[in-house]
């Protein structure tokens, strides 16, 4: 094979994706991946696409926001998720697959095209400015490659984050029982509060005790270090008493005007909280809210069961469960347009868990994209994006658009897409109107320009 069009590197699920557009648009591409010449401590084959946690895509149903990402997917031809559907095994309402086979079939399909060269070795550094190159090397992304996309980027948050914490959707929290207001009426009345008298808190720091905990496996331990600045909840519930109400959970400067006056000492001695758990906004929109100071290293059960004990969480939606791991992700809304495309450097394009986006068909999302503009700069022509109000444009304008310095990693959830023109109370059906307008939208981005022929502008 003649030098490769595009390099793409990393043959995960991103990796997979992006080599398959690029070589189905009839350009060489070369696929580099270290597997098997070194190991992750994830990986348990030198295959492509492999499962290393859940073989799970998560729900199948196309009014559910994992299902509409899948669905949106096989419409735009994703080679990933049509070996999903084919290896499938029985899930109940999830997209589940044979992980052996699958993954053995999807690295058959690639080593037999004829556009699609593979090398085995580890890629320490960034390819020359001229290739065009795919970087999908996800979260355990090697250190000697990491260490080269700092120097890139010129950022030291291209790092290894430890913890993320829980996030809802903004409207599962009652508001009958938490309120909006920053500390001491400083600014804007940023965060959602979740007042605890002292019997709530101190049930709650019991739960928070008893919970089960999740295994870290062995490739985590080496960020115990990093740790003291982001220690789980449940720690800091270890530590003491109180040491929850001197964090995280400070109720001070924090008062409801339901209360009554705060400028009255007797009011203000008799209804203040023992302790307030803050929830900060997550998106632009104010739809997704984080808990702050949540991380934890729970069961995602015990988070469901131990956090909906917080006054106004009880029927809280969780669109993300608190998570500590080794993680290796860009900033991407400092780097990132939402092409996937770095800014620097518009030749060079990031896909999958390294982006900031989190689950197996959000990978491929961003393997589909990342792919399909490498192959569109190679042929002159425009890159693309996707409608906001699809799944896969939602994720990619999230990850280039969201607040900068706290960006953590997300899944695909229905708070990233604009609201409907009319509320429509019932989930279920609010949910089967954003399906119906995503896919009708992408149906329509595929005819005016992901199909079309656009040339670059001079």
């Amino acid at each position: 094979m003649a030098a490769p069009s595009v390099v793409v590197i990393g043959a995960g699920l991103a990796g997979t994706e992006a080599a398959w557009q690029v070589a189905e648009a009839g350009l060489d591409v070369q696929l580099v991946e270290m597997r098997p010449i070194r190991r992750s401590p994830a990986h348990h084959s030198s295959e492509c696409a492999e499962l290393v946690c859940s073989n799970s895509f998560g729900a199948l149903s196309s009014d559910r926001a994992a299902g509409l990402l899948q669905e949106e997917l096989r419409r735009l031809g994703s080679v990933v998720i049509q070996m999903a559907d084919r290896h499938a095994v029985p899930a109940g309402g999830a997209l589940a697959v044979d992980r052996g086979r699958y993954s053995a079939s999807l690295t058959q399909l690639l080593e037999q095209h004829p556009r699609v060269s593979f090398v085995r070795e580890e890629q320490i550094a960034l390819p020359a400015t001229d290739q065009v190159t795919v970087l999908a090397t996800g979260p355990l992304t090697s250190d000697a490659l990491a260490e080269d996309l700092r120097r890139f980027t010129g950022r030291a948050d291209c790092h290894f984050f430890d913890a993320a914490s829980p996030i809802v959707e903004g409207d599962s929290v009652d508001m009958t029982q938490a309120f909006r207001a920053s500390r001491y009426d400083k600014g804007d009345a940023d965060y959602i509060n979740c007042p605890m008298n002292r019997e709530q808190y101190l049930g709650f720091r019991d739960a928070l005790l008893a919970a089960e905990q999740a295994e870290l496996k062995d490739f985590d331990q080496g960020n115990a270090t990093f740790f003291e600045g982001c220690l789980p909840i449940e720690e800091l519930a270890r530590r003491g008493e109180d040491t929850m109400r001197y964090g995280p959970l400070k109720p001070i400067g924090l008062w409801d005007p339901r209360w009554g006056d705060v400028n009255d000492r007797d009011v203000r001695r008799a209804k203040r909280a023992y302790a307030v758990v803050q929830l900060r906004q997550e998106d632009k929109d104010g739809r997704l809210w984080n808990l702050v100071g949540f991380q934890t290293n729970l069961k995602w059960g015990e988070q469901k069961r131990v956090l909906q004990m917080i006054p106004g969480l009880e029927g809280a939606e969780f669109v993300r469960f608190g998570v500590m791991h080794r993680n290796t992700f860009l900033e991407a809304p400092a780097l990132l347009d939402a092409t996937l495309q770095f800014r620097s450097r518009p030749n060079l394009l990031a896909a999958g868990q390294i982006t900031g986006t989190e689950g197996y068909a959000a990978a491929v999302a961003g393997g589909w994209l990342a792919g399909t503009n490498a192959a569109r700069l190679v042929r002159g022509e425009r890159p693309i994006d996707l409608p906001r109000t699809t799944m896969v444009g939602a994720l990619t304008h999230f990850i280039s658009e969201a607040p900068s310095g706290k960006f953590q990693p997300m899944p695909p959830n229905f708070g990233l897409l604009p609201e409907l023109p009319e509320r429509i109370r019932d989930k279920r059906a609010r949910y089967g109107a954003y399906r119906d307008r995503a896919l009708a939208d992408l149906l329509l981005a595929r005819e005016e320009q992901a199909l079309g022929n656009v040339p670059c502008p001079a």
